[in-house]
């Protein structure tokens, strides 16, 4: 597996079919964004998330070039703490291990490259294949907000993860 920088032309069809129900749209993007996804509104959010807080966007690669996963990355200079976000698999790779394979790479990239001292990200705790997968590699919850997300009138409680250099 490999990471590069997400290119919209060229990877936005795989993208879009892996946000394929309601719930894993939720599950993935907070419904920051709108349900069914559409190309304007993912590359706009992308573009304002790079202009306010420096987030790149990254495909996981299998070694034929076909992408199988997706995550943007940030660091903020101020703490040194990593941020991964919209972190998302092809549904017909999960649970065989290429959200782990990923993951680690992604950790790679911030911690060797980038200099982040520890990575956060955010999970549903209604999401616990996600969290056992960040859970994997070495997150641990470090808080959790309750009542943070209403989705279709149940109440999804976000859970604060994190893993540092050390670990």
């Amino acid at each position: 597996m490999r990471i590069r920088p997400y290119i919209p032309d060229r990877d936005y069809e795989y993208l879009s079919k892996w946000i394929d129900t309601e719930k894993t749209h939720a599950f993935w993007c907070a419904n920051l964004l709108p349900y069914p996804l559409t190309p304007e509104s993912f590359h706009d959010l992308l573009e304002k998330n790079s202009m306010d807080r420096a987030d790149s966007a990254y495909v996981a690669t299998e070694n034929n070039g076909r992408p199988v996963g997706f995550f943007c990355y940030s660091v903020n200079p101020e703490d040194n703490l990593g941020f991964l976000k919209f972190i998302v698999v092809d549904g017909t790779k999960r649970g065989k291990g290429y959200g782990k394979e990923m993951l680690n790479l992604a950790l790679r990239y911030a911690f060797e490259i980038t200099g982040a001292d520890a990575v956060q990200l955010n999970v549903f705790d209604e999401n616990p294949s996600a969290k056992q997968c960040y859970e994997k590699v070495g997150f641990v919850q470090k808080k959790t907000e309750q009542n943070a997300l209403v989705y279709k009138g149940e109440l999804w409680s976000r859970c604060r993860m994190v893993v540092s250099k050390s670990s």
